[in-house]
């Protein structure tokens, strides 16, 4: 029982961290620079690594909760 809790832990861990990653790949194609005022660097430094962490955690548990019911649907049979 507490070894499934533990795999499940560190699913959690590894998919949060993959997503936010392919997220923070994904949003360097945008050029956030061209929205942003000048002169406001760590500002616009923040709203990205926030609005990464936003988007790949969504994603995450999007994914993580799609994996819990799949797995779930053979207790109906």
């Amino acid at each position: 029982m507490l070894e499934n809790l533990g795999q499940q832990a560190i699913l959690n861990i590894l998919s949060h961290l993959v997503f936010i990653g392919i997220t923070f790949y994904a949003l360097q194609a945008l050029h956030f620079d061209k929205l942003l005022r000048g002169n406001r660097v760590f500002q616009a430094r923040l709203l990205y690594i926030l609005l990464t962490i936003v988007i790949g955690s969504s994603v995450s548990n999007f994914f993580l909760d799609y994996l819990y019911w799949s797995r779930q649907i053979e207790l109906l049979f």
